[in-house]
């Protein structure tokens, strides 16, 4: 039931939607587990939507959160619609389900002082502590997500212009600026660190292992969660966190949510204001610094 339905509506999204292999590798195991229920005996007989609503509460008895939930109905929504417009279903099962309710958490973000110490753990005698230090210091000055650090490449670095290229979700490119602390190891790494490391094989990527290959996600999660270690952050530290640290403390200095929007690569302004809370406390100051009624 649904195997070819399900191999074209993923060649879709990768070859007409551009969706990353992670994104389809997420979308895949969420219809096996759809298609696995639908083929069972608790919903013999039942109609399509019945079998949906009957799966989504399936999901609330495993203790799957509202937000995996969610995702689940917005994969098995975009499968369906797929269906729909290529004349293999009549009716959208999906249509008027509603989306659990998500409570919106605040991200974890480190401290400027935690940031100092991380970026500061790696030897830079060594040629891997070169490469990590750049690595640590283009992720909190650009605020790339783990994919697009781990897969930039040499030629995509415009060191003149203090800015990368970054190909993200639905490889949509963007401009992103970086810092003169971040070009500096970046600099001292493609100079000593990259070529040692290599031994004169060639690469396209920035960031190589000792096989020439590119840093994987799960390699650079492991050296951050070392790092994290030595200089005492054993909780939360993912990649995801340091790229909060970067939006957080830009907005802590001043900067605009669009503009933030554009640095992190959102499609969207609702998945920036996540970050809000940040705005909210600096117009708590600026009110009290600045109004003259404030301290009335």
């Amino acid at each position: 039931m649904w195997d070819a339905e399900i191999r074209e509506f993923l060649n879709f999204c990768s070859l007409e939607k551009g969706l990353a292999a992670n994104s389809i590798e997420a979308y895949e195991t969420d219809l096996r587990r759809y298609q696995s229920f639908c083929g069972s005996a608790e919903v013999s007989g039942l109609g399509a939507k019945e079998a949906l609503l009957l799966y989504l509460n399936s999901l609330y008895r495993s203790g799957l959160g509202s937000r995996s939930i969610a995702r689940h109905l917005t994969t098995i929504r975009s499968f369906h619609g797929f269906l729909l417009r290529e004349g293999k279903i009549l009716e959208d099962p999906t249509e008027n389900v509603q989306s659990p309710k998500q409570w919106q958490t605040i991200p974890h973000f480190l401290s400027r002082s935690q940031v100092e110490a991380l970026l500061a753990a790696p030897d830079e005698t060594k040629p891997i502590g070169q490469r990590d230090r750049a690595m640590l210091e283009l992720l909190y000055a650009s605020g790339l997500r783990v994919s697009e650090l781990c897969h930039v490449r040499v030629g995509e670095l415009e060191a003149q212009l203090g800015v990368i290229r970054v190909t993200g979700k639905g490889n949509k490119q963007r401009l992103v600026p970086v810092g003169r602390s971040a070009l500096k190891a970046l600099e001292e790494y493609i100079v000593s660190g990259r070529p040692a490391i290599l031994k004169q094989r060639p690469s396209p990527w920035m960031f190589v292992t000792a096989r020439g290959s590119s840093m994987t996600r799960q390699g650079f999660w492991k050296l951050l969660a070392n790092y994290g270690r030595q200089v005492g952050i054993f909780h939360h530290l993912t990649p995801h966190v340091v790229r909060h640290s970067f939006a957080t403390h830009l907005l802590e200095g001043g900067a605009d949510l669009r503009s933030v929007q554009t640095m992190l690569g959102h499609a969207d302004i609702s998945t920036t204001q996540i970050y809000t809370h940040v705005m909210r406390s600096r117009l708590r100051q600026t009110i009290d610094q600045h109004h003259p009624r404030a301290s009335a």
